[in-house]
């Protein structure tokens, strides 16, 4: 039987989408779904949930819950990553508010900032665990990552873990399909190229009948702005530096010098930015839980429609033979970005079949794109290299390399709010010396 085994399978929401996507698949039936988490009681709500959703749709693959995680992935073919570490409580709350006492703000925290660099130190040795069980007991496995910050997190388990991995993420997708509804134009026949890192990958092409469509986006975005909308900061970048962002503009406000800024704050209101989103949104959805849980663990009638997450579709590519294209983070291996650096995780156009996840050649960014993207690498690559070597000075290299925290902070104060922050994060760190 061949086995797809979910981490972090306690994401009910998620875990809905991407396994029930799996059972609404005729080429994936009969497959064991093999669901683990550390919280046993949200794992043991997924797997009721699954089985509800299994009956109702007449699907063959079995669903099976395990306490013992190297067991969960023995012998699996394809293994989904989608776990936080930390939550949000204390972490998330300590990413956010240690910061803010620096008079540093953010939206996300989840990517780059100093949030999304603590957010990769606390998360990598884990990563790094189920890297060792992964060789130990399924070592031909694909990894699906969907945990972020996802350029670093895929980087890590390709060069560092020893294990074939591709990141996903919906911000692809989306993309064309969410520009042209918010500017009223049909994205019918509509022909696009996407490529960069992740959370800023750039919509490099879109075209209709042969017709260059980014003359009239940039027309109706530019009329857009004069007045209050929720995609501000995405159309002034592109109005700036020419080209749209895959990203949402509450992430996009953190990864960039121009808009969170002390010294303007006028520009908070001018580009509609969410100080603080994701905490709030963590609360939310933690109330939103206690409703929902009734409505998907206990209706023995819960249905499913396939959605848009790539999981599936990968699943079906690899075992039909039949391609199937995504954007896919990987390895930026011979160059796939001429521009960016080798050592890069890149986000581009993947062809997905039997013979697994192949990417292909880009070439050069335009310049003012890469450039962008290597502001965000750095600090990346260097967050890296905190975590592998254990050296508390690459955690303040990383933190002074960031567009952001840079432009906002002195250098003593990057190192003594990076020192609050791990002395803050207590054990959920490993040790630095």
């Amino acid at each position: 039987m061949t086995k797809i085994t979910f981490l972090g399978a306690g994401s009910s929401v998620f875990a809905k989408n991407v396994l029930g996507d799996t059972m609404m698949t005729p080429a994936l039936q009969g497959f064991e779904l093999a669901l683990f988490d550390i919280d046993h009681v949200r794992l043991k709500d997924s797997e009721m949930m699954l089985n509800n959703i299994k009956r109702t749709v007449g699907s063959s693959c079995v669903v099976k819950s395990y306490t013992d995680r190297k067991e969960a992935l023995r012998g699996a073919k394809y293994v989904v990553n989608a776990i936080q570490v930390g939550g949000y409580d204390p972490c998330t709350i300590t990413d956010f508010e240690i910061p803010k006492k620096y008079g540093l703000r953010q939206t996300i925290a989840d990517t780059v900032g100093i949030g999304g660099i603590f957010r990769n130190l606390r998360t990598i040795p884990v990563m790094l665990d189920f890297a060792k069980d992964i060789r130990e007991v399924c070592p031909d496995a694909w990894f699906l990552n969907y945990t972020n910050p996802m350029a670093v997190l895929t980087n890590v388990m390709n060069t560092h873990g020893g294990v074939q991995t591709v990141g996903l993420c919906h911000s692809v997708q989306v993309c064309v399909p969410h520009l042209f509804r918010h500017l009223g134009i049909d994205s019918e026949g509509v022909k696009s190229k996407i490529a960069g890192i992740n959370h800023m990958a750039w919509l490099l092409e879109v075209s209709k009948d042969g017709v260059d469509l980014y003359p009239e986006i940039k027309r109706r975005a530019a009329e857009k702005q004069k007045e209050k909308h929720g995609d501000m900061v995405r159309y002034e970048m592109m109005l700036k530096f020419g080209y749209y962002i895959t990203e949402s503009s509450e992430h996009n406000a953190e990864y960039h010098p121009y808009f969170i800024k002390r010294n303007y704050p006028e520009l908070i209101e001018r580009f509609n930015i969410p100080l603080d989103e994701y905490p709030r949104r963590c609360v939310n959805q933690i109330e939103q839980w206690a409703k929902m849980r009734d409505e998907l663990v206990n209706d023995a009638n819960l249905s499913h429609t396939r959605s848009h997450e790539y999981a599936s579709y990968i699943f079906e590519a690899m075992e039909t033979n039949k391609p199937f294209k995504i954007g896919g983070n990987v390895m930026n291996t011979g160059g796939l970005i001429s521009n960016l650096p080798r050592e890069a995780c890149v986000e581009v156009p993947c062809l997905v079949d039997r013979s697994g996840v192949t990417p292909t050649y880009v070439g050069d960014l335009p310049p003012q794109c890469a450039a962008l993207n290597r502001t965000n690498i750095n600090t990346q690559l260097l967050t890296i290299e905190a975590a592998m070597t254990g050296k508390k000075e690459h955690i303040y290299h990383a933190a002074m390399l960031d567009p952001h925290t840079a432009a906002e902070l002195s250098m003593d104060d990057i190192v003594a709010m990076c020192d609050d922050l791990i002395e803050a994060h207590g054990d959920w760190l490993p040790k630095f010396r």
